[in-house]
């Protein structure tokens, strides 16, 4: 499973087909827990182990099958402690040794995965249509929600400045009056995404990372979402002294407080990492909301992660825009993924369902991708462009960071370092290309600067094989994250 969070309701399936037979195993276990598990699985006493990315290396007696559950998310690649695995790519070489047979599943497959696919090295199995359970038949098609898009340029043009469009609100009213459930989506947390002084300009950034505070206004706070440093909201502005700073943005917290204003009479529950901090609040959450004790759900991508919500009727995406422009490949495929996997907790149950999807960028590929949910096109729309500039999955990439307290000494160690590999490369008439240095996302993360180098070619990681790295240096085969 992608996410520790969604094991109860998959827990729950297994145990009542495998009673006595079902293995939970994932990092938000106690070591002690974590420990006898381990030995009941090596033991033989299970026959299904079930968890997140780390359960991968579970001593599994005999293993026949392997499943990854919505394949496609980022969370299975372990990005900040060495190894630097993927779980995907742990599985593809268990089942191999094994004899085991590898299942992967997606209605949103990694491009990488589906190429494989298409390429004749993985065998496709299609879902034609959704299905939804059914007391007499067993199983009835479920028709996917239909997505109304809304530009937002034109509710500003029109006087509505809103942070629902006109449309999700009548929507989000019909569904609540008729007694259905509704989600709201955001992929960003905290009140607002920053304060800004009215006065000068002024930003307040985190001093270790040189990234803008989040506003958290529960709390009265600004936290950093990098590493986590907090301070309380300064009174006034710390580089003019005017009393002029002001939140900017929304984040799920906002869109919380902007539903209980709204529709006080709604029960509205918000799930993102601020509001559920460890597995007990994870697991309340969701049962209130299975249980319809809630009637709005607001939350960020967790609410992507596979999650079945029978009554949910009506789905906001209240800004489709985000993660479309940051600095990575993968950014329109990880938008779709993460926008169509969101349209599909809607009309799950017999009731059908629909998606307001409100937006700046109506005429988007990946908008108009998710509109009509038509991976197909974003598929070949991401071929044509990996496939012409080598990126996955028509090349591979190696990606070295380094990171240094002194900002000087940190560039010049990484100028230094990609000039060795162009050379190495010249010299050995290697088909490879080094990139940059760049400096990393966010350039300063905890009091280091950190900048990378990113080799692109057939085998990349050859360049390394005879040619240590200085200290300071980490290695990421196939990273997964922004460049």
């Amino acid at each position: 499973m992608p996410e520790i969070s969604l094991t109860p309701q998959t827990v729950q399936r297994f145990s009542a087909r495998f009673p006595g037979r079902v293995a939970v195993l994932h990092s938000g276990l106690s070591l002690r827990e974590q420990f006898d598990t381990w030995h009941r699985v090596r033991q033989g006493r299970c026959d299904v182990v079930v968890g997140a990315r780390s359960a991968i290396f579970a001593p599994v007696p005999d293993l026949g099958l392997v499943v990854i559950d919505e394949e496609h998310e980022w969370t299975y690649k372990e990005q900040d402690r060495t190894p630097r695995y993927h779980a995907r790519r742990v599985a593809e070489e268990l089942c191999r040794l094994a004899g085991a047979v590898l299942v992967l599943g997606s209605a949103t497959p990694d491009v990488a995965s589906y190429h494989k696919a298409r390429t004749g090295r993985y065998h496709l199995l299609e879902l034609p249509h959704r299905l939804r359970p059914d007391g007499a038949s067993g199983v009835v098609p479920a028709p996917l929600p239909e997505v109304e898009v809304v530009d937002m340029r034109r509710e500003l043009k029109e006087g509505h400045r809103g942070l629902f469009s006109r449309r999700l609100l009548q929507e989000m009213a019909s569904a609540l009056d008729a007694g259905e459930q509704v989600v709201l989506f955001l992929n960003r947390r905290g009140s607002a995404s920053f304060l800004q002084c009215q006065s000068c300009g002024h930003v307040p950034a985190c001093p270790g990372c040189e990234v803008a505070y989040t506003y958290h206004g529960d709390h009265g706070r600004l936290l950093c979402h990098h590493c986590n440093r907090g301070r309380r909201v300064p009174e006034s502005c710390p580089a003019c002294g005017e009393a002029a700073l002001r939140p900017l943005g929304a984040g799920t917290q906002r869109v919380e407080e902007e539903v209980r204003r709204l529709f006080p009479g709604a029960r509205t529950l918000r799930w993102d990492r601020d509001a559920a901090r460890d597995r007990s609040a994870h697991e309340r959450i969701m049962s209130l909301f299975a249980s319809h004790q809630a009637d709005v759900l607001v939350g960020t991508q967790m609410l992507a992660k596979g999650l079945d919500l029978p009554k949910v009727t009506l789905v906001g995406i209240i800004l489709a825009d985000i993660g479309l422009h940051v600095p990575d490949f993968r950014a329109g495929e990880r938008t779709f993924q993460l926008l169509e996997q969101v349209a599909g907790r809607a009309g799950r149950g017999p009731r059908g369902g629909r998606v307001v999807l409100q937006t700046y960028s109506p005429q988007h590929p990946v908008v108009q991708a998710v509109a009509a949910h038509d991976y197909q096109a974003l598929y070949r729309e991401e071929a044509a462009l990996r496939s012409r500039l080598r990126y996955p999955p028509f090349g591979k990439l190696v990606r070295l960071t380094y990171a240094h307290g002194n900002a000087q000494r940190a560039e010049e160690e990484a100028i230094s370092q990609a000039s060795r590999l162009r050379q190495a490369v010249r010299r050995e008439g290697l088909d490879l290309e080094v990139l940059g240095p760049a400096p990393a996302y966010p350039h300063r993360l905890r009091g280091r600067y950190r900048w990378h180098i990113t080799i692109k070619g057939p085998e990349p990681h050859a360049l390394l094989f005879r040619r240590p790295l200085p200290e300071g240096w980490t290695v990421d085969v196939d990273p997964v994250g922004q460049p």
